[in-house]
């Protein structure tokens, strides 16, 4: 039975690379204060900043995709490599619309990303997480996709003009996908 015929099943999804032609579904989510209450970008109002924003970060990003239903985004998961001797780790980010909170496709795509990313990007060894310690819906994520969570980095990160306390999360190519 798919989640079409039963209407309490979670959806299919899956990633894909960002279109430009993605900007209204993307709009739908970067212009919700809930959704941006936590993310290094304020909520967006104009729709040309949201184009800027995919054709400048998004497109050429090396590995940032749509978490997507019918292949429609409501949300997206990024993972940014460090670079030089620091390569060995990676930072995930993802995003998701408010509207499809707490029916565990955040955890879902982390764990994609998860069964992938080692392979696509050899010299990476360990992929981390940092979340705010006042989301914990985004920790709960981590936790379910099987992230180890480290410890507490206060005053980590000004987000929004405040020092933040920030979680960090990781996940090792060593470690088992749950």
């Amino acid at each position: 039975m798919t989640s079409q015929e039963n209407p309490s099943a979670p959806p299919e999804i899956t990633l894909r690379n960002f279109n430009l032609s993605d900007i209204d579904d993307l709009m739908v989510w970067a212009t919700d204060d809930l959704v941006s209450r936590f993310c290094s970008w304020d909520t967006y109002t104009r729709r040309e900043d949201a184009v800027d924003y995919m054709n400048n970060t998004i497109i050429p990003h090396p590995w940032f995709k749509a978490i997507c239903v019918d292949d429609r985004p409501i949300g997206a998961v990024s993972v940014t490599p460090n670079m030089g001797s620091d390569r060995c780790p990676a930072e995930l980010g993802y995003v998701l619309g408010s509207a499809h909170w707490g029916r565990g496709i955040a955890t879902r795509a982390v764990k994609m990303v998860m069964s992938v990313v080692f392979e696509e990007m050899p010299e990476l060894e360990r992929l981390e997480a940092l979340v705010d310690v006042e989301n914990p819906g985004s920790q709960r994520v981590l936790e379910k996709a099987g992230f180890v969570r480290e410890g507490v980095l206060r005053k980590y990160s000004i987000q929004k003009g405040k020092a933040r306390d920030l979680v960090m999360f990781s996940f090792l190519d060593s470690d088992s996908v749950i």
